[in-house]
Formats: C-alpha cells, structure tokens, sequence
C-alpha cells in the first residue's frame, strides 16, 4: 500500500481535480484505492459522488482514532457503480474498489499550526485499518497547518500540484523547503513523488516560460505530461463524473494524461512500513 498526499499551499491551482484524476485513472487501472477528503471544504466527496449517510466522516475519525473503524465508515464512490464495478463482476475480473472517507468542515478544528507529534499521528492511526487497499489518496487543504502536517505524517509520498505562474512556482518552491525540515523532524521516510504542472495552457508563452523555470527549478522532479486546461472540469465535476466516463475526445485525451501520471506515482518504489507502524512512533 502506498499513502500519498496531493498538497500545495496555495489554493486555486487545482488540487482536488488531480487527486480525482489520479482517482479515476486508479478506478479504470482496477487499482483499490481510498480518497481521503481531509479538506473541510469535502469538495473532493462531492466530485466522487459519495452520498452522506449516518457513517462518520474522516473529522469524526480522526477525533477517536484507535476506536475508528474504517472499514465501517467509508463510502463506495458513485463513480463504481457508473463502471459496473457494485454487486458483480465478469467471471476472474476483481470488483473494481473506490472508497472515500468523507470530509466535512469538522476536521477544521485540527487545522491549526500547533498540532504536537501525538496529533500528527491520528491519520495514521486512522489507515491503519487500511490493508485492503493498494493506493490511499489523502486530498490536503491548501495550507501548511495541522491537517497538512497529519497527512504528511501518514503519507510515504508527496504530490505537488502547482500552476505554471509565478506565485504558484514560488508557493511549490516554499513547499520543498517544507517537506524537508518536516522529514528532518517528524517522517525521515517521506519522500516528494513529484511536481504536476496542471492548467497548462498551450498557446502561453508565460506558461511555457514557467514550466522552463520549473523545469530548471525541480529537475525530475517535475512530472510528465502536463495536465492542460480543462474547459469543462468544472461541469464533469459538478456532475460527479469521473474524467474516464465522460465523453468527447478532450475528455479521453485528459484521462489518458492522468493514467500516465498515476503509472508514474505507482512505479517508484514500495512503501517503507505500514501506516500502523507510524501511527506508534
């Protein structure tokens, strides 16, 4: 299993639109996965079409994390069933496997900067009911407070999502600085998988300056493709479609860009532990 979170620490670059890519591209590769929404805005439960129900949501988990049970609370989402993944399935195939632990605006109460290290482990105590899963996608608020920081201590990697501008390349820069004295101090094990360069528009000569510069900046560390602006992302959201069942050739061009990231995230290596390993540090 491997925990990665999606973060930047500037809002509005589409981070949540890259953690439901990587989601769907999961949901098509058969890979089981869980999305945890730890942005109090839950705007990533509502692009997987969960439905509230009387489980708890991942606030209510993190506030008794040893008595959590997360096999009992999380939510299938609605994108399975569009694939013909609940219920059966052809004969040798697996049930494809998409579950959300649901945000809600209660895990703001942890999104504070003085979180001390017995906090930073609640996520982790969290995941460690999360051995059936072979990728865990945490979608972190856009700021580098306590719920960041939980994610951080639970993830083995880390995804930057950045745009080609120029407060967005300085923010991503910010954020390696971060990631680093974090590792020095709290998660010697975690690792950045890497930068996505997403909203990138291709007639841009300042967003082919800054992915030059981000190129310069990051090296390998910058991923390949680049995920172009998406004209309707906000309808195919707003519909709680996933990119891989929405049709239009921009549509299929765009999920095959996100299942080429995904192998990429998956191929760098196995995961040092497990999360009930951490969550005993």
């Amino acid at each position: 299993m491997q925990v990665v979170s999606i973060s930047s620490l500037k809002g509005g670059v589409g981070k949540t639109s890259v953690t439901s890519g990587l989601a769907s591209a999961a949901l098509a590769a058969g890979i089981p996965t869980l999305v945890v929404d730890l942005d109090p805005h839950a705007d990533a439960s509502t692009a997987l079409g969960v439905r509230p129900d009387d489980r708890l949501d991942i606030g209510r988990m993190l506030k008794a994390p040893r008595r959590a049970r997360l096999a009992d609370n999380v939510v299938p989402s609605g994108w399975v069933e569009r694939a013909g993944g609940v219920g059966s399935s052809p004969a040798g195939s697996p049930v494809a496997i998409l579950d959300v632990a649901v945000g809600s605006a209660y895990t703001g109460i942890y999104d504070r900067p003085d979180l001390g290290r017995r906090d930073l482990r609640r996520l982790s105590a969290v995941l460690a009911g999360a051995d059936n899963y072979e990728l865990v996608l945490v979608d972190c608020p856009p700021s580098l407070n306590g719920l960041t920081r939980m994610a951080w201590s639970a993830s083995d990697k880390v995804t930057l999502v950045a745009e080609p501008g120029l407060f967005s390349v300085a923010g991503t820069e910010r954020t390696m600085r971060a990631i680093q004295l974090f590792r020095q101090e709290f998660a010697p094990n975690l690792s950045p998988a890497g930068i996505v360069a997403n909203r990138v528009r291709s007639g841009s000569s300042e967003h082919s300056f800054r992915l030059a510069e981000m190129q310069s900046m990051f090296g390998e560390l910058l991923l390949s493709p680049f995920i172009p602006e998406q004209a309707n992302w906000q309808q195919i959201q707003g519909a709680a479609h996933s990119i891989h069942h929405w049709p239009g050739d921009s549509a299929k061009n765009a999920a095959g860009l996100f299942d080429a990231l995904l192998a990429n995230l998956m191929k760098s290596g196995p995961r040092t532990g497990t999360a009930r390993d951490r969550s005993r540090r």
